[in-house]
């Protein structure tokens, strides 16, 4: 009884949501909405993913519901503005990952077995590539990765697909030596004051580190962000410390800010 109270709840308020979306949409709706393109609310997404993920990481589920229903209300609205177009609805969205869901678990829906998750991922891939075509015969490996993933979450794709087919280093050690070769040659561009050579290097660089995140089981994008984070918590406790004394950063010398980061270092027990 429950799960059908909550099947009939979401059937409810998915209609109410279409309607405001073609409200929105229509000639005395907002003259802002009416104006907006697929790309335009394409833009959007990308920032509207991000606040779900940091929703996530902050623990409240307060805040990952409100992220969550932006992040729905722009698939949404894009549905809407295909459908505008006689391209596909909501609902050709929704049927089309539904069928892919049910093909790509055949030991869910069908009658396949799997004796593990390496299993279950292989199965996945097969079924990309010989039942979907999606790797079909002279499509390139890498082509899969979109183009507006940010670059550490593209790098760390792009190798893995490259890794599937064995273009790989054989184990982490190997990679580490290569951080190393790619180290001297950035030290050796910076030298030059060659800045197209200093860029070139310092790509590698970032590459050769993507991978070595690869192999030790660390998403890359996921360990920068927390670098980041402990960076600006440390700063923003310099600045904190400082207005205690009266001070800015910028009346601050390097010397004391120093000493407060280090300070702020003993605070996380570091």
């Amino acid at each position: 009884m429950k799960e059908t109270d909550s099947c009939h709840r979401a059937q409810k308020t998915l209609k109410r949501l279409l309607e405001i979306i073609c409200r929105l949409r229509s000639p005395d709706g907002c003259m802002w909405d009416r104006q907006q393109n697929i790309k335009d609310i394409g833009r959007y997404l990308m920032d509207e993913t991000y606040e779900v993920i940091d929703a996530i990481e902050s623990g409240s589920p307060e805040a990952l519901r409100e992220e969550m229903g932006d992040l729905l209300f722009q698939i949404f609205f894009i549905a809407g503005i295909s459908e505008e177009a006689g391209n596909f609805n909501i609902s050709d969205v929704m049927e089309n990952v539904t069928q892919k869901m049910i093909r790509r678990h055949p030991h869910v829906f069908g009658d396949k077995t799997v004796r593990n998750i390496d299993e279950i991922r292989s199965n996945w891939e097969d079924i990309k590539k010989h039942v979907e075509n999606r790797n079909r015969s002279g499509a390139h490996i890498l082509a899969g990765v979109p183009r507006s993933m940010p670059s550490l979450l593209a790098a760390q794709k792009m190798t893995e697909n490259a890794s599937k087919v064995g273009f790989d280093w054989i184990k982490a050690e190997d990679v580490l030596v290569k951080i190393e070769e790619e180290l001297i040659e950035f030290k050796l561009a910076v030298q030059s004051d060659d800045h197209k050579k200093i860029k070139e290097e310092i790509g590698d660089l970032f590459l050769s580190l993507v991978n070595v995140c690869r192999f030790i089981d660390v998403n890359a994008e996921e360990a920068l962000k927390g670098a980041m984070k402990k960076f600006g918590d440390r700063f923003q406790y310099i600045e904190d410390r400082l207005a205690v004394k009266g001070k800015t950063t910028m009346e601050a010398s390097l010397a004391e800010m120093d000493d407060l980061w280090n300070e702020s270092k003993l605070v996380d027990g570091e």
